[in-house]
């Protein structure tokens, strides 16, 4: 019997492949067999996460991205089909925050979140449509976040972007249906990253934040990758326009 949770022989792109969540699911894509093209403003850190790929005997592409440039989105979308030829799976991984009150964010603040959150999400997923649609299949997994559907303060942009994200992705879900395309959305809770490391080292932060969790604990890259795995495999052919809460139960109370 093959394995459940095989994705052998899959082309699959990550946007904010270098790090955290978005590196940890090349790792389990890699794993269950898949090639991939990993995107990110910082090239060298993508190749970081790419040479544990080629370890693992897959192929991997880096490739330099801004995602709020519609011109760099366009190019790392021609770069995956020059060396793959097709795409299976879209992962809009990358993502922006600025922390601060709502009465001090700025103009520029307000557009560079939304430029990567939203309007590079909804282009990335624009460019990969018009490839899987000729090829009449494919899957598109959108990161949200718990922000999107629980507010919090002094994030007001970041989780209104996120809830956006939500609703963006039924919109496409009922439109590319027909095509054989899914597209769902993973929202995390509070995950242990990089990004969130020098919040963790106070103790005070930690254990209100783990309070806050009523599972008690901050959550791993893993958490979402698995749950990532599983919506692109064929188990998940039947889910489309779905957004999947990874938050150790935080929005159950």
């Amino acid at each position: 019997m093959g394995k459940v949770l095989d994705v052998s022989g899959k082309v699959i792109l990550i946007t904010g492949g270098s790090r955290g969540i978005g590196a940890e699911m090349a790792r389990e894509f890699a794993r269950a067999g898949a090639d991939l093209v990993l995107a990110s403003r910082n090239r060298e850190s993508c190749e970081l996460v790419a040479n544990e790929i080629r370890d693992l005997g897959r192929r991997v592409v880096t490739v330099s991205c801004d995602v709020s440039k519609l011109t760099d989105i366009r190019n790392l979308f021609k770069v995956t089909m020059e060396e793959f030829g097709r795409l299976d799976v879209l992962v809009n991984n990358a993502g922006a925050n600025v922390t601060k009150y709502a009465v001090e964010v700025t103009e520029e603040e307000w557009d560079y979140i939304y430029d990567v959150n939203i309007k590079g999400l909804f282009f990335a997923c624009q460019e990969a449509a018009k490839i899987m649609i000729e090829q009449n299949s494919g899957k598109i997994i959108n990161i949200s976040s718990v922000g999107g559907a629980k507010p919090y303060k002094r994030i007001g942009p970041y989780t209104s972007s996120k809830a956006a994200v939500i609703h963006l992705t039924k919109s496409l879900a009922a439109e590319w249906a027909r095509h054989n395309i899914r597209v769902n959305s993973i929202a995390p809770g509070l995950i242990g990253t990089e990004i969130n490391e020098r919040e963790r080292e106070n103790q005070d932060w930690l254990e209100g934040a783990i309070k806050s969790i009523p599972l008690r604990r901050l959550g791993e890259p893993k958490d979402i990758s698995q749950i990532a795995l599983f919506l692109i495999t064929d188990a998940a052919d039947y889910i489309t326009g779905q957004t999947f809460y990874i938050d150790g139960g935080t929005l159950s109370e």
